[in-house]
């Protein structure tokens, strides 16, 4: 078995620890009312846009997603949450070390002995999300998962939901599609994006992700048979068929394979939670992986941690 197929089902466990973890890091978390700036590299990044269009969506305030590398420089902020694994990554250790005694910052790491843990304000380990994987999924998903548990999110519901999606069929065979897109809406955009990333570096399969509602003014021209859209959240309407219309597969949580398990399992609760249909992305990713005579955990060019000279 691969690193990251036992790091993949080890999130509910994860999530459920990071819930537990709030009530003595929450001090340290945005207070409501703060106007926040959240940064990250890659997959975090995405869990930042993630974490940021829902706290703004829970009335807590203005929050605003960026690359580690492309913070505008001189816009005011009440305080700095950096998300990183591994707490070594360049472009995250600039910025805190350029905002020190500016912006109050917090770091959400893997890590607790890392070099972001000194430079920042107040810092909030999780060594029990860090990942020997090159791609990463538990960890992101359970600085989600803590962000998520501070704004009040329900970890107990989401972790239960990600139980079913660790052991769900997947929605469709990988070695069906040749080209997969994935849709969000509000906080689930930054899912989508992820599910994306996630193809592209275990599989290095074609992969794209966007606003669902702007689906249609472009991208949805290369939908087409033996392709896939793949749609996490609220949908549109008319988004499904307008994609059948394409001969493409939708794919939704509302319909597809964990939806069946989870209304026997739990009585016919709503259809799963986002985040718990983002370890069926994560699970077909490496399903892809494997299929092509990839190993997902040594995906090419990347490494752990992206330590510039």
């Amino acid at each position: 078995m691969a690193y990251v197929d036992a790091e993949i089902a080890s999130q509910p466990e994860c999530w459920r620890e990071a819930a537990r973890l709030v009530g003595t890091v929450g001090g340290h978390l945005p207070r409501p009312g703060e106007r926040v700036a959240v940064v990250g590299c890659g997959t975090s990044w995405f869990m930042a846009m993630a974490y940021a269009a829902r706290r703004e969506a829970a009335g807590q305030g203005e929050t605003d997603a960026f690359q580690a590398s492309e913070f505008p420089a001189g816009r005011r902020y009440d305080r700095l949450v950096a998300i990183t694994r591994s707490g070594t990554t360049t472009e995250v250790l600039e910025l805190l070390t350029a905002l020190r005694g500016q912006v109050p910052s917090t770091v959400l790491v893997g890590d607790p002995e890392s070099p972001a843990v000194g430079l920042a304000d107040a810092a909030v380990p999780m060594p029990f999300a860090d990942e020997r994987s090159v791609v990463q999924t538990r960890f992101a998903t359970t600085a989600l998962a803590l962000l998520r548990a501070h704004l009040g999110d329900n970890i107990a519901t989401l972790s239960a939901d990600a139980e079913v999606a660790v052991r769900a069929p997947l929605p469709i065979d990988p070695t069906r599609i040749e080209q997969v897109t994935f849709l969000g809406r509000g906080w689930t955009v930054g899912l989508a994006q992820e599910a994306a990333l996630k193809c592209r570096e275990a599989a290095t399969f074609w992969a794209e992700a966007y606003p669902a509602m702007d689906y249609r003014h472009g991208p949805i021209s290369i939908a087409a048979p033996n392709r896939l859209v793949w749609a996490f959240g609220d949908l549109p309407e008319g988004l499904a068929e307008d994609v059948a219309a394409t001969g493409a597969t939708f794919v939704h949580s509302r319909t597809h394979g964990c939806r069946t398990v989870l209304s026997s399992w739990a009585a016919g609760r709503t259809p799963v939670d986002p985040m718990a249909d983002l370890i069926l992305a994560q699970r077909f990713a490496v399903t892809l992986a494997t299929s092509r005579g990839l190993d997902p955990d040594a995906p090419r060019h990347l490494t752990r941690s992206v330590v510039l000279a």
